[in-house]
C-alpha cells in the first residue's frame, strides 16, 4: 500500500522500480547432479563472500559500526610531504560519507536538483556508474541541502537514504534501480532539524530505518522489495544511525532515538529495553551506540552528556553504571573502544571548543586529553588511531591510555571535513565540503 502514497508517483518524471526475473528453463536434472551443482554454487558464494568482504568498509563507521578496521597491516608514520593522494573526485552538497565494497567506492550527494549515488573505482577514481534521484529537500538549520545519510552495502545491493527520506536500493554492479520509495512522506515523518541523516541497518532480510514518524518510529522493510515487514514506536527520529548488540548469542537491533536508547528484536520489531537518553530543545544526538561486554556506551553534547549502561542477562533491562557531561560528550562523532578504553571527541563543533580525550570504560574516568584537537572521527587500525578533524587535518597516534602519543599529522582537505571517512586495503578515503561544493579524496597509507 506504501506505493500509493509515495511522492514519486505523483513526479510522472521519475520512474523508479526495477525488477530482476528469474525465468525457468524447463530442464529436469537427477537428484544427485543437483546435489554436485549445489553443493558447488554454495563453495562459490562462499568463496565471493570472503573475498567481498575482507577489509571492506561497507557502511559508515566500518563493517561492524565501530570504527574498526577489519584484516589490515599496522599503519606507519608517513614523511613530512604527508600521505599519498591517489586521486580526488568534484561531488556536490551534503554530509554522506564514502563506502567501499571491493574495487567499489561508492559515494552519495546533491549536484543541482538531484540526490546522485555514483560508484567510482577505488584505485583510479573513475566514475563505474552514476544514478540521480530527483532531490525534494530544501533545507532547515543548515543550508546544505545534500543527503546526510551515509550508505550501506550489503549482498551486492547499495541502500541509500536521503535528505527528505527518499530510500533508495540500486546494484553495486551496474547501479541499476532495484527499488525506491519515499518512506518519510510514506508515514509523514517530519524533516527534523536537518533531514533525515540517521543511516539504515542491515540484518538479514531487513533493511531497519530510524524513520521518526508516529506509529512508525522505527521500520524494517524488505531487502528485495522496499515493502514495510514491520513499524515500531512513536519515537522521533535521530542522526546516530543503529548499529547491533548481541543478547543471549542472538543478534539485536541497537538504536539511540531523538529522545531513547532502546534495543529491538529485528526479526518482529518488539521492543527488549529502552532508557530516556536525549533533551528537549535544540540538541542532537548524533553518535552511534556502542555495545561491547553487554554494556553500552551513549554519547551525546547538549548537555546529555556520556554513560554507561549495564544490560541484564535476560536483555531486557539496563541500569546506569556511570555518567556525566564532563567525560565523554560528542556532538556527533562516535568514540573507539580499545583494550578497556574508550576514545573520542569531546565537546561542539559549532562552540569550536572540542578536545581528544581518553576515558576508562570501566569508571568513566579521564585519562589524558588533547586540548584544542577539534571535533574527529576515529578509525581504530590495530593498535593506532586515524583521527580526521573537521578542518582537515589527519593525525596517526597510538591507541594508548596511558597519554596522547601522536605518530604523524598532516593537513589533508580543505573546508570542512564533517563526514565519516573509511579505511580499506591500506587507502583513506574521506570527504571535503566547500559550500555547495566538495571533493572526495583517496590517500594512500603504508
Amino acid at each position: 500500500m506504501f506505493w500509493h502514497h509515495s511522492r514519486f508517483l505523483l513526479d510522472r518524471k521519475r520512474t523508479f522500480v526495477g525488477k530482476v526475473n528469474l525465468r525457468y528453463t524447463g530442464v529436469i536434472r537427477p537428484q544427485g547432479e543437483l546435489d554436485n551443482m549445489r553443493i558447488l554454487i554454495m563453495t562459490l558464494l562462499l568463496s565471493y563472500t570472503l573475498t567481498a568482504q575482507a577489509g571492506d568498509w561497507p557502511q559508515g563507521l566500518g563493517p561492524h559500526r565501530t570504527g574498526i578496521a577489519v584484516d589490515e597491516p599496522a599503519l606507519q608514520p608517513w614523511g613530512d610531504a604527508g600521505p599519498a593522494k591517489q586521486w580526488s573526485h568534484p561531488v556536490g552538497m551534503g554530509y554522506a560519507g564514502p563506502v567501499v565494497s571491493g574495487d567499489h567506492v561508492v559515494i552519495f550527494h546533491r549536484m543541482g536538483n538531484a540526490e546522485r549515488l555514483e560508484a567510482l573505482h577505488r584505485v583510479t577514481g573513475k566514475v563505474v556508474w552514476s544514478h540521480d534521484f530527483k532531490a525534494f529537500y530544501s533545507g532547515g538549520y543548515n543550508s546544505d541541502q545534500g543527503p546526510r545519510s551515509t550508505p550501506v552495502i550489503a549482498a551486492g545491493q547499495v541502500y541509500a537514504y536521503g535528505a527528505a527520506g527518499d530510500l533508495h536500493c540500486v546494484t553495486l554492479a551496474t547501479g541499476k534501480v532495484v527499488w525506491s520509495r519515499a518512506i518519510n512522506d510514506d508515514y509523514q515523518a517530519p524533516d527534523g532539524y536537518f533531514g533525515a541523516g540517521s543511516s539504515p541497518l542491515v540484518l538479514g532480510s531487513k533493511l531497519i530505518v530510524n524513520v521518526g514518524a508516529d506509529d512508525a518510529g522505527i521500520v524494517a522493510v524488505d531487502v528485495k522489495t522496499g515493502k514495510t515487514i514491520w513499524k515500531a514506536t512513536n519515537e522521533k527520529a535521530s542522526y546516530s544511525s543503529p548499529t547491533t548488540i548481541t543478547i543471549n548469542n542472538q543478534t539485536k537491533a541497537l538504536l539511540i532515538t531523538r529522545m531513547k536508547a532502546l534495543a529491538l528484536d529485528p526479526d518482529s520489531g518488539e521492543i527488549l529495553f529502552e532508557t530516556p537518553f536525549g533533551k528537549q530543545g535544540p540538541t542532537v544526538n548524533g553518535a552511534t551506540p556502542l555495545a561491547f561486554d553487554n554494556k553500552i556506551f551513549l554519547s551525546a553534547s547538549y548537555g546529555i552528556g556520556a554513560e554507561l549502561l549495564q544490560v541484564s542477562s535476560d536483555g531486557k533491562k539496563v541500569t546506569r553504571k556511570w555518567s556525566g557531561d564532563d567525560i565523554l560528550s560528542s556532538q556527533y562523532s562516535t568514540s573507539l573502544l580499545h583494550n578497556k578504553a574508550l576514545f573520542g571527541t569531546h565537546g561542539r563543533e559549532d562552540l569550536g571548543v572540542a578536545a581528544l580525550r581518553c576515558v576508562s570504560a570501566e569508571t568513566g574516568k579521564v585519562l589524558w586529553e588533547e586540548t584544542g584537537f577539534g571535533v574527529a572521527h576515529c578509525i581504530l587500525v590495530r593498535d593506532r588511531i586515524l583521527a580526521l578533524n573537521t578542518a582537515g587535518e589527519l593525525v596517526l597516534l597510538q591507541a594508548d591510555s596511558s597519554s596522547y602519543k601522536p605518530m604523524a599529522r598532516a593537513t589533508v582537505g580543505q573546508g570542512v571535513t564533517r563526514s565519516f571517512p573509511a579505511f580499506s586495503n591500506g587507502q583513506f578515503f574521506f570527504r571535503s565540503n566547500n559550500g555547495r561544493t566538495g571533493t572526495l579524496t583517496a590517500l594512500k597509507l603504508k
